[in-house]
């Protein structure tokens, strides 16, 4: 008789972890398994909802329920901070985008098809139905295989004004093909449509100026520029990192992109940015609304805020890029700043450098995890540190 397990986790990377150790693909929390990999699906497995999964690789964990997936959220951050040596930390209950509000995504294209690539491959996986793209990007799918002939990428965002669409590995040539594009941009209503032919993004269509609401306030989207994925999700990093700094009257949001905290905050605000598009959108958009935002094209890698800077605040707060603020964080736990808000996109770095706030003497009061990237291993966070003692 076969010996029987059961799947009690799921790793990092989302296969199904028995009590032995044994890592099962496609498995979730309470599925059994035998030895020769028969598997029963338990409790938390569901059918998938999409007829893709799993080939496509935007997602890795349509089979499995909310409740197992947002655990799985919830343990990913858990495992990093435990690395650190900081197990036992507050981790609320995990907030979890809806289906079909992602709002930019990059899609390849090529030989009549679009979508996501295969998992680890470089196959097209052709798109003929999406549940996690806001339907809008969704509709785009089927003209798009009509219009890209040669291998390209699509980066879509949904904007104020409709569709931003970026066509990477793309050239045009030629009064017909400029024309066709325009017709195309006309067709669909997009926003904007541009093209990088390898030397850099070119607007080829813009009726209006393209802007992004954060904050309230109409901002200008640069070519590429950094967008949280949903909406939804954007709302709920917000609220964590309003409630993590209080009521403080004087803040610095670090990396701060085109402003999605900075024009959020009751206060005053000294936003640094080193992306020059961003830090010009932004500086743009707090003159015209009058908000009270001071924008400094700063590079905080290469030049990070020092103690004597960072004192000045009641609050800061921190959205480094996936690499974490290794620079900027041991200035940070050196500082006497009462609040700290970090938001992250890679628990690991992010428990990397918690760790260097808590050798510096500052408590990791709680973690706020989002997932905003539905199905994927890919686990978003706000926390709040403040000053022991």
């Amino acid at each position: 008789m076969s010996t029987t397990e059961t799947i009690v986790r799921l790793a990092a990377r989302g296969d199904g972890v028995t009590q032995s150790g044994r890592f099962v693909a496609m498995s979730a929390p309470g599925d059994i398994v035998t030895g020769d990999g028969s598997l029963t699906p338990g409790p938390h497995h569901q059918t998938p909802p999409c007829r893709h999964f799993p080939d496509c690789g935007g997602c890795q964990l349509q089979h499995i329920d909310d409740a197992a997936y947002a655990d799985y959220v919830k343990d990913r951050i858990a495992s990093a901070l435990a690395a650190q040596g900081l197990a036992g930390s507050e981790i609320l209950a995990p907030h979890l985008s809806p289906p079909c509000s992602r709002r930019r995504a990059a899609l390849k294209a090529g030989g009549g098809l679009v979508g996501f690539n295969a998992g680890q491959s470089h196959r097209i996986v052709d798109m003929r139905e999406c549940h996690i793209l806001r339907p809008e990007l969704f509709a785009l799918v089927a003209p798009l295989r009509r219009l890209i002939k040669s291998r390209a990428e699509a980066v879509m965002t949904l904007a104020d004004q409709g569709v931003d669409l970026l066509l990477n590995g793309v050239s045009v040539e030629g009064l017909q093909a400029a024309e066709a594009m325009t017709a195309f941009a006309t067709e669909h209503r997009l926003a904007r449509l541009s093209i990088d032919d390898g030397y850099g993004a070119q607007t080829l269509w813009e009726p209006d100026p393209v802007t992004v609401t954060l904050g309230g306030v109409p901002v200008g989207l640069p070519h590429g520029a950094f967008l949280q994925a949903t909406e939804d999700g954007e709302a709920a990093l917000v609220a964590a990192v309003r409630r993590a700094i209080g009521g403080a009257g004087v803040v610095a949001d670090l990396f701060a992109g085109l402003g999605t905290f900075a024009l959020a905050l009751d206060a005053k605000v000294y936003a640094a940015e080193g992306a020059r598009d961003a830090v010009l959108a932004l500086k743009a958009a707090a003159g015209r609304a009058g908000r009270p935002v001071f924008v400094d094209h700063r590079d905080l890698f290469r030049r990070p805020l020092d103690v004597a800077e960072l004192n000045r605040f009641e609050a800061i707060v921190i959205d480094p890029p996936r690499a974490g603020a290794k620079e900027q964080m041991p200035l940070l736990a050196a500082s006497g700043v009462p609040r700290i808000a970090c938001v992250s996109c890679n628990p690991a770095t992010f428990a990397r450098d918690a760790r260097a706030l808590a050798d510096g003497g500052y408590r990791l009061d709680w973690v706020q995890p989002v997932g905003q990237f539905r199905w994927s291993t890919h686990v978003e966070l706000a926390a709040r540190f403040s000053r022991a003692g």
